[in-house]
């Protein structure tokens, strides 16, 4: 056959890479990346997540080279990139992996398929994920991913190269692109190599610690996987993270602590494909309510003071301007904090999602847009299926942080309050404040607002919208549509020990 065509997109990696081995399988291959301007200014992206892309693309020219093969990078929209290079180095076919990615990516892959219909180039895509393209019912969706899951990897293949017509293109700089800089200078490294070593840190030690640690910030960082981001960008393949987590389960060695927070963690990879299918049935979701119920509930009382307060850090809450921080040095927060953010922007500072989602997603380097979305939507309670999620960052900090440790680790400027007043430190009295060196007001900010009072208000407008004939009754729509499902009674089957239950969060 002809020249085989693989498109990367995140999917950065060539073991257990089925496009790939189809595409070697057929012909001699070129093995392509394409950076794309359109998406790395798009609001959702940002040269933290760039930064760490360029590391995982490094990391895949190696594994290619040592296959024999190099990968050729360019930029460009990629229909155009496509239309250059197949005028001068023909190719029949073009093989990529689905991806369930944001509005635009969804466009850009409608564009490509026109393309490939007008120029006669066969298009290819094999799955990665538990995701069912057109999947008729939620009913048959948990039946797909253990099948999927169950596959063995696909091996790294053969290759034969095909020739390429062009001389290497110089990667882009960032700064080049006149886009705002945001390094995240405590971030994950990015690459499979570094993923591969995650995944072992966590299996063989640091699991232990994921039953009861992934809630607090203080234990998160060790006690999460921390795989979210090579999971996101395809340095690892969900498959190949189920498999070896099953093969530390079954290991005589492992203890029965260690098993229960394996056990814990198989759910979360199971529920990292469910929300992902939600996006995938429904790609309105970025852009709208899921229950469209919920349309104009905060819409029209956009506050921009509340929202600059929040992203700078300076609601005066010490836990949220503390996450925040984490948030803005290292691209990575754990569930919980994620959650509490998005549901303090809900509730008491009444934001709508949309633009306080973009703002989340450019922080995070583990941007997934079918999770982030689905996320969003479930913490500001618009789902319409789902129970009020509000979390209350003065108990929060209380029950997560209770001496203190990561709301001064991440603030000095109140390392010297007293305990008694570290979660609520506008109710100092003025000889205390003069004694720790901090005036509430001066040097340290007032909160945005009265919690109590805000987030009583933000329920109450909820509740009396969620209460209304037309919202109850457009319910079980949504529920159709996305939510989990259990089997029918005498048609359930006998799943492996390690099959994923019920969980109603989503923390790696």
């Amino acid at each position: 056959m002809g020249t085989q065509l693989v498109w990367f997109k995140r999917d950065l990696r060539v073991h257990d890479h089925a496009a790939l081995a189809q595409a070697a399988a057929q012909g001699p291959v070129l093995c392509l990346y394409i950076i794309e301007p359109s998406y790395w200014s798009a609001p959702d992206a940002s040269q933290r997540q760039f930064d760490f892309v360029r590391e995982c693309l490094r990391d895949l020219y190696r594994q290619l080279k040592a296959c024999g093969q190099v990968l050729h990078v360019l930029t460009g929209e990629v229909t155009e990139v496509l239309e250059q290079l197949h005028q001068q180095q023909a190719f029949s076919h073009l093989h990529s992996h689905q991806e369930t990615g944001n509005g635009l990516t969804y466009q850009r892959d409608l564009a490509v398929a026109q393309w490939c219909q007008a120029r006669g180039v066969v298009w290819q895509e094999q799955r990665q994920h538990g995701v069912v393209r057109r999947l008729p019912s939620r009913d048959v969706w948990s039946d797909h991913w253990q099948q999927l899951m169950a596959a063995p990897p696909v091996p790294t293949p053969a290759l034969q190269s095909a020739q390429w017509p062009w001389a290497p293109q110089a990667f882009p700089e960032w700064q080049a692109w006149g886009l705002p800089t945001d390094q995240a200078p405590e971030r994950q490294t990015g690459g499979r190599s570094e993923g591969l070593r995650t995944l072992h840190s966590f299996l063989q030690d640091r699991s232990s610690q994921y039953r009861g640690g992934i809630s607090s910030p203080l234990s998160a960082e060790t006690a999460c996987s921390r795989l979210s981001p090579y999971l996101s960008w395809g340095c690892l393949s969900l498959r190949e993270v189920v498999q070896a987590t099953e093969q530390t389960l079954r290991a005589p060695s492992t203890d029965a602590w260690t098993r229960k927070g394996l056990n814990a963690f198989m759910s979360r990879l199971h529920w990292h494909c469910h929300f992902m299918q939600k996006l995938e049935s429904e790609p309105a979701i970025e852009h709208r309510n899921m229950h469209r119920g919920y349309d104009g509930l905060r819409e029209n009382d956009w506050n921009a003071e509340h929202f600059e307060r929040l992203r700078t850090a300076t609601t005066g809450w010490p836990l949220v301007d503390a996450c925040v921080t984490m948030l803005q040095h290292t691209g990575w927060l754990n569930f919980r904090m994620r959650a509490m953010l998005v549901s303090v922007a809900a509730y008491p500072l009444w934001l709508h999602w949309r633009e306080v989602g973009h703002w989340l997603a450019r922080q995070f380097v583990d941007y997934e847009p079918g999770i982030h979305w689905s996320q969003m939507q479930m913490q500001s309670g618009t789902t319409g299926i789902n129970t009020t999620r509000v979390y209350n960052p003065i108990k929060q900090a209380q029950d997560q942080d209770p001496q203190g440790v990561f709301v001064r680790r991440w603030l000095p400027v109140l390392r010297r309050v007293p305990d008694t007043w570290l979660f609520e430190p506008w109710k100092m009295p003025p000889s205390v404040q003069a004694q720790c060196g901090v005036t509430v007001g001066r040097d340290w900010p007032l909160p945005v607002v009265d919690l109590a009072e805000a987030t009583r208000s933000a329920k109450a407008q909820l509740h009396a919208r969620r209460n209304t004939a037309p919202v109850r009754q457009a319910k079980q729509a949504v529920v159709d549509k996305h939510a989990s499902r259990k089997r029918p009674e005498g048609t359930r089957k006998r799943r492996p020990p390690t099959a994923p239950k019920a969980q109603t969060t989503l923390d790696f």
